[in-house]
């Protein structure tokens, strides 16, 4: 039976030691970095070698692809793509060309997944910015304002899906508003719920029919002054599954981030706890790797459930001619540019 962990990798093929662990482990999926990738035969073998230590050709796995600065696969094997913000620029001057653009931007980017065997990328960002927060969402949000996100927000998960690729909408309820990079501390939000509920829980309301989300390491002081929304259960159960109604697969954001403390077993039996369906461990670290999976236990019951439904989600690549839409998405990029 598969667990209720996805894993990165250390390097760029499996090592004896990684391959017996998962084959133990028997992660629900895995994830990909820099670090694991030189070019498509290399990233292909490693997407083979990683399915067959848990015995499934379609099991999930996940990259951060969003075009801009978080791109794992780069020049000059791949083409990077634009940051979300450009076509939110596109969207404030014709709105159906920001549209076709988003899709097209996607459709592409899961054309490239597709092509080495990724079959999940992280994507939309759904998170609101608001001045004078950190700069680690950025030009990765589409705009400052809810309806612009999710209009081009759906566009994106509508071309990841197209191109056989599952989105994963992120980081639920919502990243724009903290002013620390959670990658290094732990962001507290001190506005009321009603300013949330009003503009930060938007965005994921409105697309909540997206099948995967990861969660945000932020503190709402209004909600939960004492948890971040990933080992909340009052921010998983009152916010995220109630208010938002997403009753697709969660999964948490990496565990190895500096904004959460405690062991990396604690934090997996936390977050697992508070109500995520899966926990996400990137850095590929054996030793950490070997405390998730002593917390991690069998995926079943409901998760089990959201996590059949979010892979029914996946279908193979519809035709699609990549060079008529790559310039197509040029004509379109340069109406803003």
């Amino acid at each position: 039976m598969r667990t209720r962990a996805i894993y990165g990798c250390a390097g760029q093929t499996l090592s004896e030691e990684e391959r017996a662990f998962f084959r133990e482990a028997q992660p629900w999926g895995f994830i990909v970095f820099g670090r694991n990738i030189a070019d498509r035969a290399q990233l292909r073998a490693l997407c083979d070698a990683l399915r067959e230590t848990v015995g499934d050709a379609k099991a999930p796995i996940l990259v951060d692809q969003e075009g801009g600065r978080v791109s794992r696969l780069k020049p000059p094997e791949w083409k990077v793509h634009s940051p979300a913000r450009a076509f939110g620029e596109l969207h404030a001057n014709d709105a159906e060309a920001a549209r076709e653009a988003t899709y097209l931007n996607a459709r592409l980017i899961a054309h490239d997944l597709a092509e080495v065997g990724l079959n999940v990328d992280c994507l939309p960002v759904l998170d609101v910015p608001v001045e004078g927060a950190s700069d680690v969402i950025g030009d990765r949000a589409f705009a400052f304002t809810p309806p612009a996100i999710i209009d081009l927000g759906r566009a994106q998960i509508e071309g990841l899906l197209d191109g056989g690729v599952l989105p994963v909408m992120k980081h639920i309820p919502g990243h724009g508003r903290a002013a620390a990079d959670t990658h290094f501390e732990l962001p507290h939000v001190t506005v009321t719920a009603d300013d949330l509920s009003a503009s930060d829980f938007v965005t994921f309301r409105s697309l909540s029919d997206c099948p995967l989300a990861m969660t945000a390491h932020v503190v709402y002081d209004a909600i939960d002054p004492n948890r971040p929304a990933t080992t909340s259960p009052k921010v998983i159960r009152d916010v995220i599954r109630g208010e938002i109604g997403f009753d697709g697969l969660l999964m948490s954001d990496d565990l190895s981030m500096k904004a959460l403390t405690g062991s990396i077993r604690a934090r997996a039996k936390a977050a697992l706890f508070a109500g995520c369906d899966v926990v996400l461990h990137c850095n590929g670290g054996f030793a950490e790797m070997c405390e998730v999976a002593e917390e991690a236990g069998p995926l079943e019951g409901a998760s089990l459930k959201r996590a059949e439904a979010a892979l029914a989600h996946l279908k193979p690549p519809a035709n699609f001619n990549w060079v008529k839409a790559d310039r197509r998405l040029s004509e379109l990029m340069a109406i803003v540019a």
